[in-house]
């Protein structure tokens, strides 16, 4: 009796786990069949493909990953599983129409560096408040009054270059656009605090990208101390403006008018990591795109002359340059302006930006999950032939209005 009670028992065990299992890989199924990872392999475990995109062009490797995989795939890199998306749709997606879903993601000891109210770290009303501020303090309206500053600052910029030495491109175009970035956001500044501003940028700015140790001495140790320096640079300059109750509409002037729904002022810590952060994210891409700008001229002497001879043209209509240059003309700079579009194209200076997904995002039918790196790969999309015919080559006449 025993031995038949015992067999049943195992029977009804097996059977059991017999359909538990159906039903588990019957649900399994299913989900996947609503969404399912996209393919692409993950690599080794804990450092993923990390040394295979060291150890050549990440370029190359995000091509060939698109190549074999198409415009979506995963991989995990830097310690994180991430999700490659290459195609302007899904830029849009992640950066546009659905941006809710993710958020921006940067390593702490940036944050640090920069200091953590800068927008760019930032979701939802905060994030959306300060974007309109910094683009209303950039519109065109603000930009036009500017024209004539920002020619008389490229103008000295050239002149200090024409002096007969071999002189570092990047480095002087990272000057150019440090000094056009103060006069954005601080207007006509006094001469002491552009400098003090200066001498502190740049040692933040070269600890920025090194290692993250805090032993005093090394060079992000010294950039955290410069930051703070620069907060307090930032103080005395809004405590000048508001013992003379100058109402500037650069920068900082909408940053200190501004007011949320409570008739709440943002408070100084606030507004000194969103210009920091603001000068940060132009300088060092402005100083890159113009640098390659130079080089495609350089490379390319018939669109050389044909960029020489518009700015010859706009030079003699004022009177050699005894007349300020005006916006009028350089919204009618047209050969130049498509040589610069495509420059940005060709150089694509930020080849992909991180984004992480807040929570399960389905996109094409395949699942990005929560706390995954989402990458939209901006240099592949500007490199691929089905969007621009013959990518390798400078042809700033695909920017020609048809």
């Amino acid at each position: 009796m025993e031995s038949i009670v015992s067999n049943l028992a195992c029977l009804l065990f097996l059977l059991s786990s017999l359909i538990s299992y159906i039903l588990l890989t019957k649900l399994k199924r299913e989900a996947e069949k609503c969404a399912k990872l996209p393919p692409g392999s993950m690599g080794w475990p804990f450092i993923g493909e990390t040394l295979q995109i060291y150890s050549q062009d990440p370029n190359v490797f995000f091509a060939t990953k698109q190549k074999r995989y198409g415009e979506i795939f995963k991989t995990h890199i830097l310690g994180c599983p991430c999700v490659m998306l290459a195609s302007p749709e899904a830029a849009k997606f992640v950066l546009a129409t659905h941006a809710h879903f993710f958020k921006p993601t940067y390593p702490k000891s940036k944050e640090k560096i920069i200091g953590p109210s800068a927008l760019f770290f930032h979701q939802a009303g905060y994030h959306a408040r300060l974007r309109k501020l910094v683009q209303s303090s950039l519109s065109p309206e603000r930009i036009k009054k500017l024209i004539p500053d920002i020619e008389a600052i490229a103008i000295s910029a050239l002149e200090s270059c024409a002096v007969g030495q071999v002189i570092n491109t990047f480095k002087e175009m990272k000057k150019f656009s440090f000094d056009v970035g103060i006069l954005s956001i601080f207007g006509n500044l006094d001469d002491s605090y552009r400098e003090k501003l200066k001498q502190n940028y740049l040692i933040v700015d070269k600890g920025y990208n090194s290692f993250p140790s805090n032993i005093p001495g090394t060079a992000y140790h010294k950039a955290l101390l410069a930051r703070k320096r620069l907060s307090q640079i930032v103080s005395e300059i809004i405590c000048e403006r508001k013992e003379k109750r100058l109402l500037e509409k650069d920068l900082l002037g909408c940053l200190l008018n501004s007011r949320d729904e409570k008739g709440r002022t943002l408070t100084e810590d606030q507004i000194a990591d969103n210009i920091i952060g603001v000068l940060f994210a132009a300088q060092d891409t402005t100083a890159s795109v113009l640098t390659w700008i130079l080089k495609y001229l350089h490379d390319n002497p018939k669109l050389l002359e044909a960029v020489k001879a518009e700015q010859k043209l706009v030079h003699e209509s004022n009177n050699g340059g005894q007349r300020a240059l005006t916006w009028a003309q350089t919204k009618n700079m047209r050969c130049t302006y498509r040589f610069i579009l495509e420059s940005m194209r060709m150089a694509s200076i930020i080849s992909f930006t991180f984004r992480e997904a807040v929570c399960d995002v389905e996109y094409k039918g395949f699942l990005i999950p929560k706390g995954w790196k989402v990458m939209p790969l901006f240099r592949n999309i500007h490199h691929n032939s089905e969007f621009f015919s013959e990518p390798q080559k400078v042809d700033p006449s695909r920017f020609k209005v048809r």
